[in-house]
C-alpha cells in the first residue's frame, strides 16, 4: 500500500474548482514545489466554512494536504497575500491562463518557474490595459519551460537564419520553412517572425502576427481540446 506524504504551507494558486459530494470541493492547484494537483476540500461549501471566501482562483494562498494517490486532502489553508481583483477581459484572460495550465501542465510536476510566470502574469493583467501582449509574453514563456519554445531564428531544412524579405510557413511540430509566394494564416515574412522572437508588441501589426502564431502553436499542443474561456471571449467580443 503506497504510503501517505504531507505537505506543509505550500504557496499556491487554484486553479479550477467544481462542488464535491454534499458540501465539499475538489481543487486543481498550482504549487510552487509540487506541481499542479488535484485537492478535497472536505467542507469548504458548508455555510460555516472559513475556507469558503478564498479558496478560489487569483488568491494567493498557503495549502496544506496529505496525499497517498492522485487526489489529495486538504488539512489547512490560509492567505498569502491580497487577492487579485480582475474583470472584464482581465477577468476571462485570467481563466484562460488557469486553462492552459490545467491542460498543458502534467500532475505531479515541480515547475517552479512556472509558477513565478503565472503570478507575476495574473497580476499584471490587474494592472495593465494591454492585456493581448501580457498575454503573449506569457505564451511564449510557458512553451519555453514546457521544452516547447517557438524556433523563430533559423529555418527548419536548411539551418540557416531568417532572413527579412524571404516568406515562411510556420509549421507548430517543426517550425518555419522556407515558401515562395504563398499565402495562409501561417505564413510570415523572416521580419514579421524577428518582431515576434523581440517580444516588442508596441506595434499593432507585430501583436497580431505574435497571436496569430500563438493560436496556431498553442492548438497544437493542445491536441484538439478546446477552452472554454476562449470560446466565451469570441461569443462576448462577436456580440458587442
Amino acid at each position: 500500500m503506497q504510503s501517505s506524504k504531507r505537505v506543509f504551507n505550500q504557496p499556491a494558486w487554484v486553479l479550477h474548482h467544481r462542488p464535491f459530494r454534499n458540501t465539499s470541493r475538489i481543487l486543481d492547484v498550482l504549487s510552487l514545489d509540487h506541481g499542479r494537483l488535484s485537492l478535497v476540500a472536505r467542507g469548504a461549501r458548508s455555510a460555516k466554512s472559513k475556507l469558503r471566501g478564498y479558496l478560489r482562483p487569483f488568491t494567493p494562498l498557503q495549502l496544506s494536504w496529505v496525499i497517498r494517490s492522485d487526489l489529495g486532502t486538504l488539512t489547512g489553508a490560509e492567505m498569502n497575500g491580497a487577492p487579485i481583483t480582475l474583470t472584464g477581459d482581465a477577468l476571462l484572460s485570467g481563466y484562460y491562463v488557469n486553462e492552459l495550465l490545467l491542460y498543458l501542465l502534467h500532475r505531479h510536476d515541480p515547475q517552479p518557474e512556472i509558477h513565478a510566470a503565472y503570478a507575476s502574469t495574473i497580476a499584471g493583467l490587474a494592472g495593465t490595459n494591454d492585456i493581448a501582449a501580457t498575454l503573449r509574453h506569457f505564451e511564449i514563456e510557458l512553451l519555453r519551460m514546457l521544452g516547447y519554445a517557438l524556433n523563430l531564428d533559423h529555418d527548419t531544412q536548411t539551418q540557416a537564419k531568417l532572413r527579412p524579405e524571404i516568406q515562411y510557413e510556420y509549421r507548430a511540430e517543426q517550425g518555419p520553412v522556407p515558401v515562395h509566394n504563398r499565402e495562409g494564416p501561417m505564413i510570415f515574412t523572416g521580419e514579421e517572425l524577428a518582431a515576434v522572437h523581440r517580444q516588442d508588441f508596441s506595434e499593432p501589426a507585430a501583436l497580431k502576427n505574435a497571436s496569430r502564431l500563438l493560436r496556431h502553436v498553442i492548438a497544437y499542443h493542445l491536441d484538439g481540446k478546446e477552452l472554454k474561456s476562449r470560446k466565451v471571449m469570441r461569443e462576448i467580443h462577436r456580440a458587442t
